[in-house]
């Protein structure tokens, strides 16, 4: 006997109405079927946007791999180390807010592209990488220590490409800034923390999703050319926009760019085989969550949207069952962090895009 209509017996999920999260927003669980799992011994390596740090931190202290390729010397340690940006991300590339400059961060770093610009000077005669422009906060004494930091860099990046088993990137802008010269592009515009901005060589770029999924598509099988069994999540960052080059609300910027992401990145864990797609952005936006997971800004997530992600993260993907409103845990060693270190956790972001203002 045939159905009434195709709707009949499907799951309460496909519907907006059944979904329990409308009555306790922390029930709200859009998670679809992983095509895999992550063993607490599976190397982990993140990058993408400055959300894309908290996704290392739950997994650094909830007892997994985080794979960090990029340490410090000895002697620095503690406060010192993270103050230099050592461990927010598996190596000190800083936030890398579009798919064009993960690609060109894998170019780079294997020695296919050797962008004109390598340094930038800041006011106070300090030097920068225009790559990650923050990543050190007092900057480098010389062009030439820009350069060596650099080296040590790509052996990090490298070492962590052909080492890990899980790669999580986070997508987070499509405006960008980029040379006409060679097309490098920034993760900030020139003049805003180092370099000189100078129309004649800088050109703004606003990606579309033809060219945000070329671009990914490209670093992926980039990545799996050196690592055939490395498996891929993609998310989308829920944080809107700081600023946009476009002249319009700054709102209808971010609303275009998380469109194209979440297109792009739709398309391509849908031709891509242990290539999902992680509902980040859907958790913290959904009208579900009514708002609740935004600070008085209505731009930074607050901890507990941070901690309703990442036990989700943590359910579908290692199977440690835990509530989006209180901690929970499998064992000892892999206890969720408590809420003041998720509080503690956003303060320490590093955000590149926070940089830009009109003053």
């Amino acid at each position: 006997m045939s159905k009434r209509h195709p709707y009949v017996g499907q799951p309460d999920y496909q519907f907006w109405r059944k979904d329990p999260g409308l009555k306790e927003p922390s029930l709200f669980d859009p998670v679809g079927k992983p095509a895999f799992s992550i063993d607490p011994q599976d190397k982990v390596v993140t990058a993408g946007s400055c959300f894309a740090q908290h996704v290392a931190r739950y997994l650094a202290q909830s007892g997994f791999n985080f794979l960090v390729t990029e340490q410090p010397h000895p002697l620095l340690h503690g406060q010192v180390a993270q103050k230099l940006n050592y461990g927010l991300f598996s190596a000190r590339y800083g936030n890398v807010y579009t798919t064009r400059m993960l690609r060109q961060l894998l170019e780079r770093a294997f020695g296919d592209f050797k962008p004109i610009d390598s340094a930038w000077r800041r006011e106070d005669g300090r030097w920068v990488d225009p790559f990650r422009p923050q990543i050190l906060p007092g900057g480098y004494v010389s062009s030439r220590e820009v350069k060596l930091d650099r080296r040590t860099h790509f052996s990090a990046v490298r070492r962590a490409v052909k080492e890990m088993n899980v790669f999580v990137f986070t997508l987070g802008l499509t405006e960008t800034w980029m040379d006409r010269r060679d097309g490098a592009v920034y993760p900030l515009a020139p003049g805003v923390a180092g370099g000189v901005y100078d129309e004649d060589i800088h050109t703004f770029c606003n990606f579309d999703v033809e060219e945000v999924a070329a671009d990914l598509q490209w670093s992926l099988d980039f990545i799996r050319s050196l690592n055939p069994s490395v498996k891929f999540i993609i998310t989308v960052s829920p944080v809107p926009l700081n600023a946009t080059a476009l002249d319009r609300h700054v709102a209808v910027s971010t609303a275009y760019s998380k469109a194209v992401l979440r297109i792009a990145a739709e398309k391509i864990c849908n031709a891509n085989d242990m290539c999902d797609y992680f509902p980040s952005y859907e958790i913290i936006t959904s009208p579900i969550t009514r708002g609740a997971y935004f600070e008085e800004d209505a731009r930074e997530v607050r901890a507990e949207g941070v901690h309703h992600v990442m036990s989700l993260f943590l359910k579908h993907y290692a199977g440690m069952q835990t509530g989006a409103g209180k901690p929970a845990s499998r064992k000892k060693a892999n206890k969720l962090p408590d809420r003041m270190e998720q509080a503690e956790a956003l303060m320490q972001a590093l955000c590149d895009e926070e940089a830009i203002d009109n003053t």
